[in-house]
């Protein structure tokens, strides 16, 4: 059973009429407390009601992440601060950080979200977690947190770094669920390995991973190397933070709470609605959420939406895995590329470990890849011919799967940065205009 069965298993026309209703509630909230929102309604002549189908949320304005920015630090804040109770923001690495208040309704539903999540992964109230997500104004940390207490289960609150410490209280106090970046959990599974310790004969079995893009073969490859089942858990900063959408057993598709949030696929580049099954970019709207609601959020991630039966019984659309970001594609020799794809096909080449770099450069008038990848210790050490050949494999297994040309460097084991938190693939050199 799922850890709320009313609305993850709740008949979708009764869902629907639930999504109406609390649309109509933000949208008006929003329109009374927000001077951003109701100026923007006002220049289009919108009201909540306005609003009497799913479909009608095209009406709407987008908001970006500029908006929250032009809005730093709570310009879009719909509740007086006396009734925030906690502060999180993003890394602000690109500019002035993404707030996020919340209320302590907030902080309830978040918990209940993130709850559903472990749930779904099949965390119980016996397990013991060990949250290697940092703790701070990232939501990673604190999120993750909540959801464990919700559930009941003992929470080792590691954060992350130190790996040598996190494998040695692995170790000793039994832990059974782990929750961290999967470029992390990789990092872990490579630091044992260094300290001879077969974490595959651990107590642990689940691990639950989000807070960056990661495919199914990077799910298999810590799966195989933990010896572990790897669940997904996929949120942003800006609703709230992880607990948006979750894997089940089947591990067909996130699950989107979707009492929680509305969910779209918009064409990126005209931004129109798509149908059903079509991939786009994923626009969110926060549905419940009473200090900071967000209508319809263009999170950037590149998707598709999925209504279907699914064998664990619940009823919550499902979302594809984010195949990339719009902002973060690539287009090398007219060819769209996705970070993502490269790691996909990186993947599939045995003599190389899950441990890459992508550089972007100008070659003349075109963009050039670079490719940095880690090479197995014994391929490095079978010298220069062979590292060539390796190069030579990885490019021709781009080439003929994506039609694109790059460059391969085989580096030597452990060479690259290893990642505590969100792993940085790409590095672009290009000159900026």
């Amino acid at each position: 059973m799922p850890w709320n069965d009313k609305f993850e298993c709740m008949p979708v026309e009764k869902l629907n009429k639930l999504q109406i209703k609390y649309l109509k509630e933000t949208v008006a909230w929003v329109c009374e407390r927000v001077p951003f929102y109701r100026q923007r309604f006002e220049k289009i002549g919108i009201t909540a009601a306005d609003i009497k189908h799913t479909e009608d949320i095209a009406k709407l304005p987008f908001t970006v992440k500029n908006d929250l920015r032009d809005n730093y630090p709570f310009g879009l804040c719909a509740v007086p601060m006396e009734e925030v109770c906690r502060i999180h923001a993003s890394s602000g690495t690109t500019g002035k950080p993404i707030t996020g208040p919340y209320t302590i309704e907030d902080l309830n539903q978040w918990s209940e979200c993130m709850a559903r999540n472990f749930w779904a992964a099949g965390i119980r109230k016996e397990d013991i977690f060990q949250n290697a997500y940092g703790y701070g104004l990232f939501t990673g940390g604190l999120g993750f947190h909540q959801g464990a207490n919700k559930i009941g289960c003992a929470v080792v609150p590691t954060s992350s770094g130190l790996t040598e410490r996190q494998i040695m209280l692995m170790k000793d106090f039994g832990t059974t669920a782990l929750g961290s970046t999967p470029s992390y959990a990789l990092t872990i599974a490579e630091q044992a390995e260094s300290m001879k310790i077969d974490v595959r004969k651990l107590p642990l079995r689940v691990g639950v991973f989000g807070a960056e893009p990661w495919t199914v073969a990077m799910r298999k490859e810590i799966e195989e190397r933990l010896g572990i089942k790897a669940m997904e858990a996929f949120g942003l900063t800006e609703l709230s933070g992880p607990g948006i959408a979750f894997d089940c057993e089947a591990q067909d598709g996130l699950h989107i709470n979707e009492d929680h949030f509305l969910a779209e696929i918009v064409d990126p580049a005209t931004l129109e609605p798509l149908p059903l099954g079509e991939q786009g970019e994923l626009v969110l709207t926060s549905l419940q959420r009473r200090a900071m609601p967000m209508l319809r959020y263009r999170t950037k991630d590149i998707t598709r939406l999925r209504r279907e039966k699914c064998a664990c019984g619940r009823t919550l659309i499902k979302m594809n895995k984010i195949s990339g970001r719009s902002d973060d594609m690539l287009i090398i020799s007219g060819v769209n590329v996705f970070p993502s794809q490269i790691e996909s096909l990186l993947l599939d080449i045995e003599e190389v470990e899950p441990q890459y770099m992508l550089i972007v450069r100008k070659k003349g008038y075109l963009d050039h890849l670079i490719v940095k990848v880690e090479s197995k210790k014994e391929i490095y050490d079978a010298g220069p011919q062979k590292r060539t050949e390796i190069e030579n494999k990885i490019k021709g297994h781009i080439k003929s799967t994506m039609g694109v040309g790059v460059e391969v460097n085989l580096l030597e084991p452990k060479l690259l940065t290893r990642s505590e938190g969100k792993a940085k693939r790409v590095i672009d050199e290009r000159p900026k205009n």
